[in-house]
This record gives structure tokens, sequence and C-alpha cells, in this order.
């Protein structure tokens, strides 16, 4: 025999040729490498601003991810080759940025106490605890507050005292008060003289009524106005310290919120940077840093926090122990787990079998316009779920409902105000909702049924039913089964409804702080505990709550996909 390819092309290195070729992407045009380098240089741009941002907030891992992959990036793009590894970049970036970091980042948070009272680190409460470390001094003076111009155009602050009859201007630079003696002889004088309200030389004042007045304008101070000052400078002044002894921060200051009237304060907390603690004026209390994240008072058996304003801190397994043991907790939680279980199996059970029914009935073929019925029956899976949501809960409405009103005959039947017809109204909208997904799966599946076993056992003689029960049923479960697993899974987390419907209630006032209602289901719960609960927002034990439910769903969800396959080996 004669190799019919004998004398012609090795066809091989064509092949290998080929797909070298496909792997390199070919040769860049001109156009092409600029376009590249162009984009290219762009993201290296915001990556080195967001590197500078997180470098400027000791965020070091964050930094080296980010030049590590900025690094990755440019070596990919510019060289020559690694065609798949260019496509599939942006979206392992994507991938990692926006489903692998949150997911450590949700772990990692269900360790620590991050929440409301501890969002930051321990500089950062310092300096907030310092902020709002002071107490009004009882019967010192308070000044009446006009905005005045230096010559450099800075604006600062005159002070009158109108009962002592004392005039001065802000220091902001130097955090001090400075009197100017013309103006407060000429305040003085009008308080001393019961005369009217005088303008000199030196000091403009304007009368107050009852023989007093206020300095507006003194010498080198020019009067200045509000309007036209940017919001954050306005800011600024409302945050401005000026203290009655300039070399002792810890002692008292005259400060201004409203930037009309000014009042004296007294620091009540004293900060100690080197030993890490705060010294309270009035009794010498002194509050050290606690494994908490607290201040807490030293020596005493209450553990007193100096403030509730406290830092982020890794706290090991105490959210999930406050889960277990919080007796406060304990009894809302088994209700709310009870329910969600409750609701997600009857929703798939119901949608199934609504789902079911229907999709046998017009699966008839001696039903007409099937197709005009079929397109009726998804429109609820047509609309977006939030605004059915929102048609139904005005449906449901006590008093102006169209239930009520017109189907139940002026009936006044509490929807979304009582617990047991609450959860009744969510299994129903979610039967309006989910009954379409399940007829398109199950008239697939039903479709898909050869029709010589149904013709087969009607010929032996089986009765519909016993076609449904012994045939078609256990055939549509071995195809249908994922997606009943799938539904289970989407309703225990079915916060979209939920929310929008009740947001969780009727609230039943014992639940001992934590805001759990008669319909939260876990997923909404976790909602109020991270974003509103009575503890004030905890991410960490929300974080934790979520450990759980993926835990929860994803042991049902194996169990369940082994049980499909034993159900596929049965049939």
């Amino acid at each position: 025999m004669t190799n019919p390819f004998a004398g012609g092309p090795d066809r091989s290195n064509i092949n290998r040729k080929s797909v070298k070729q496909l792997y390199d992407g070919g040769t860049p045009s001109l156009r092409g490498t600029i376009i590249k380098i162009a984009l290219l240089a762009i993201l290296d741009a915001v990556t080195i601003f967001v590197t500078f941002i997180l470098f400027m907030r000791h965020l070091w891992l964050a930094v080296g991810i980010a030049v590590v992959a900025m690094l990755i990036i440019n070596w990919l793009y510019l060289r020559r080759g690694g065609l798949p590894a260019k496509y599939l970049a942006p979206g392992v970036v994507l991938l990692i940025a926006f489903q692998i970091y949150v997911l450590f980042f949700s772990a990692y948070t269900a360790f620590t106490n991050y929440g409301s009272f501890h969002n930051g680190d321990q500089k950062l409460a310092v300096s907030a605890i310092r902020a709002a470390g002071y107490g009004v001094v009882d019967g010192a003076p308070q000044y009446d507050v006009h905005l005045v111009k230096t010559e450099k155009g800075s604006i600062e602050f005159l002070l009158t005292d109108p009962v002592n009859g004392k005039v001065f201007v802000g220091d902001s630079a130097n955090e001090k008060l400075v009197e100017i003696p013309a103006c407060s002889t000429a305040i003085a004088d009008i308080i001393k003289n019961n005369s009217t309200s005088v303008s000199t030389a030196d000091c403009e004042t304007v009368s107050l009524g009852d023989n007093l007045a206020d300095a507006v304008s003194a010498p080198g101070y020019a009067a200045a106005e509000q309007k036209g000052l940017s919001k954050a400078k306005l800011n600024t002044l409302a945050a401005t310290r000026l203290y009655v002894d300039p070399a002792n921060h810890e002692g008292q200051f005259v400060k201004t919120d409203d930037l009309m009237v000014a009042i004296t304060y007294q620091t009540e907390l004293v900060w100690d940077a080197k030993n890490i603690t705060f010294t309270r004026v009035t009794d010498g209390v002194v509050f050290k840093a606690a494994e908490d994240g607290y201040f807490r008072a030293e020596g005493k058996a209450d553990g007193e926090k100096v403030s509730d304003i406290g830092w982020r801190v890794e706290v090991g397994f105490k959210n999930f122990q406050t889960i277990f043991t919080d007796k406060n907790l304990r009894a809302p939680l088994l209700k709310i787990i009870s329910w969600t279980f409750i609701f997600a199996g009857s929703s798939v059970l119901t949608t199934f079998i609504a789902g079911l029914a229907i999709a046998l009935l017009f699966n008839d073929e001696r039903m007409k316009f099937k197709r005009v019925y079929r397109s009726l029956m998804i429109l609820p899976y047509a609309f977006p779920a939030f605004l059915s949501a929102y048609v139904w809960r005005g449906l449901l409405n006590t008093d102006q409902g169209f239930i009520n009103n017109v189907i139940l005959g002026g009936n006044h039947i509490p929807w979304l105000t009582e617990e047991l017809p609450a959860r009744s109204a969510i299994l129903l909208v979610n039967l309006w909702l989910g009954f379409p997904y399940m007829f398109l799966i199950t008239t697939g599946a039903l479709q898909a049924i050869p029709a010589e076993l149904t013709e087969s056992a009607t010929i032996d003689g089986a009765t519909p039913w016993q076609i449904l029960r012994q045939i078609k049923l256990p055939l549509l479960l071995v195809s249908i089964a994922p997606l009943l697993i799938s539904s289970f899974a989407f309703n225990f987390n079915n916060f979209t409804l939920i929310y929008l419907l009740t947001k969780g209630g009727p609230m039943d006032s014992a639940t001992s702080g934590y805001d759990a209602g008669g319909t939260d289901i876990l997923i909404t719960f976790v909602y109020k505990i991270a974003f509103s609960g009575g503890h004030g927002q905890d991410y960490g034990l929300a974080s934790a709550f979520s450990i759980l439910i993926f835990i929860v769903v994803a042991t049902f969800s194996l169990v369940s996909f082994r049980r499909t396959r034993t159900l596929e080996d049965v049939n």
C-alpha cells in the first residue's frame, strides 16, 4: 500500500502552526498596540491612585494585592501570546473583587466586633471620644457671636459677653481668646451708663435692647457675613475650640455650634497617649483599653465604659457564641428559623403543585389557543418582583385594599398587621410570583416524556391518575429535582418579597432589643441586625449568621442532590 499523503505537506506541523497562531493572537497592528497601551495607562493611573489612598490608610495587604494585580495585568497584555489568558483575566479579576473578596471579608467580619460602635481603629475611636468628652461649665459666661474678617482675609469670631462687658476675638490659629480693650470699654460703658448702643472709631456695636449691645467689628477686624462662605468653612468654624488658657488644652474652652452663641465648656476626659488611657476629671477614674474594643474603668467590678464609642477588634467565636447562648435571642431566633423552613418548603410545594396542574391542563392536545393561555400564565414571571410586591401590598391593605373591599365584601382582614394573616398573605403572593416558573419547567419536562410511554399505559388500561403518579411524576422529578432544590435555596433567602411586603412585621414587642417580626425569615432578620437592630448595627453578628445560613443551605442542597442521584438510579 502507498501512503496517500506521501510527498504532501506535514499535516501535524500545519495544525501546530495554526494552534500557535491562535494562541499568539496573530501579529498586532500599530493601531491596536497604541490603543492597548493607552488603556493600560489609564488602568495603571487609576490603580496607582487607589493604591495611594490605601497606603495613606495603612491597608498594607490591599496595597500589596493592588500592586501585584497591576504588574500581572501589564505583563499579561504587553507580551506576545497567552490569548486565552487575556480573555479570562477581566472575568477573573471581577470574580476576585466581587465574589471571592466579599466571601472572605464576610467570613473575617464574623470573627470581629465590627459594627456601629466599632467601625474604625483605636486611633479613630480616641479622636471621637476626645471630641465628645466635654461638658458645659455651670455659671460660665455665654457669648454672642459675630463673624469678622482680618486684614489678611481670614474669618474669625468676635465674641461679646453682654453681662460683664467683655469683648474677645478668636485666634483660631493658636486656639485662644484675645480681648479687645476698646470694644470691652465701649460695651462696659453701655451697660454701666444704661445708654443706647454707640459706634466709635475703634469699635462698632449693635443694640440688643435693654441697654445691651454686641460688638460687630473691632480694630483690624471688619464685619463679615455667613453668606458666601462654603459649607466646609462653616463646619470648620463650628468645630473650632478657643481655650481660656492656651497652655492647657485639657481645661476650659469656648465653642459655638450655631455661629450665633458661644458656650464655655470644660474638658471632662484627659487623654494620656503614652499609657493609652483616659482619666475622668471629676473623679479621677482611669479608663484603659479592653479586649472588647472599649475603654473600660480600671479596678471597677462593673467595667464601666468611658463611652459607647469603640474600635474594631478580633473576638474569636464570640458572635457564634451569642447566637447559641444569648437568652434574649433564643426565643425569636427559634421562631424565625421554623418560619423560614415553613416558608421555603411551602413556597416550593405550592408553586410546584400549581405549576404542574396548569402545565398538565395546557398539555392536553384537545385544548385550543394553548399558546395564548401559556403566554398569559407567565405574565407574573415577566413583571419585576419588587413591583408586584408593592402592588400586592396595596391590594392587601386592611382599609382601602381591593381584596378586602371588593373580593371579600368589605371585611377588614388585617393581612399585613397580624402574624397569621401576614404569613398567609406572603405565601399567597409568593405563589403568584412563583407558579409561572414551575409552569415553564414542568411544561418542558412533560413535553420531553416520550408519548409511547403514556400510549402504552393507556392501552394496558391505566387510568390518567395512574399514568401521572407512576410514569409522568417520577420522570418529571428526575429532570426538575435540581430546580426544586435551587428554588428552595432561593426562597430560603427570599429577602425581596418579605421586606417589601411586610418588612418582617408585624413586630414582636417582647424580643428584648432584637428587631424580630412575625414574618421575618433568617435573611431579613440578619439584615436588621446589620443595619437597623435594636442593639445598633452589628456587622460581626450578621456575618456570623450569614455563615450559618450558608452552611444550612449548602448542607440541604448537598443531601438533596445526593437523593436526586438515587432517584436517577431508580428510574
